[in-house]
């Protein structure tokens, strides 16, 4: 069973890339539980990069290993999970698999909150690749989502820059950041995120700043 939701953000060339050979991270306060998920992530031939058992220490290994995908188990205690799923999101840029050994859906909407980007039941190993491969087609497609609000948001500011400007309509505008960027060769984006970049340093600070900052 998968749950998508939104995480982290994070490492959206995963659109790009075949889903071959991954660095996966194994986190799990129950070291047996820990090593049987690392053996199976090892026969569907992806390398374990970590296998952590403490909070203290998953945020350091993260950030060194950078690790495509991390599996995360519920111990002994929810709330070391939980605090280990959220140093994970916090450190790396890769989706999260919450892997448990029975269904705990209160548990389940805590890591959701906290960043899971899907949870899987009684794993084996062809439930796991696909989980595995499921996980990351959804967190790309959730990254390249979030990079195409991001540039329509950075385009509706040029408009709006130039349209106060110019003191011209939004289609005018529009027709501008277009005809600039056929002219340029450069795609309509960028255009746009030079117009937004330019204003904010030719725009003047508020006194009160300019001040402070003399």
């Amino acid at each position: 069973m998968l749950l998508a939701n939104g995480g982290p953000p994070k490492r959206a060339e995963l659109a790009e890339r075949d889903y071959g050979r991954l660095r996966v991270l194994v986190a799990n306060q129950r070291a047996e539980r820990a090593r049987a998920v690392a053996e199976i992530a090892r026969s569907l031939g992806h390398e374990v990069v970590g296998e952590e058992l403490n909070v203290e220490q998953v945020a350091e290994l993260t950030r060194k290993e950078h690790p495509d995908v991390a599996l995360v188990g519920l111990g002994e205690s929810s709330q070391h999970a939980l605090e280990l799923i959220e140093q994970i999101v916090r450190n790396a840029a890769c989706p999260v698999i919450l892997v448990l050994d029975a269904r705990d859906q209160d548990f389940v909407n805590e890591a959701a909150q906290r960043g899971v980007f899907a949870h899987i039941v009684e794993t084996d190993k062809n439930q796991l690749q696909s989980a595995i491969d499921i996980t990351l087609r959804r967190f790309a497609e959730y990254h390249n989502l979030e990079g195409a609000f991001g540039r329509r948001a950075t385009i509706e500011r040029a408009k709006g820059i130039l349209m106060a400007t110019h003191q011209i309509d939004e289609q005018q505008a529009f027709e501008l950041l277009r005809d600039h960027s056929q002219r340029d060769g450069r795609k309509l984006v960028e255009i746009a995120e030079a117009i937004t970049q330019t204003h904010r340093l030719l725009t003047p600070k508020p006194a009160k700043d300019a001040a402070e900052g003399t």
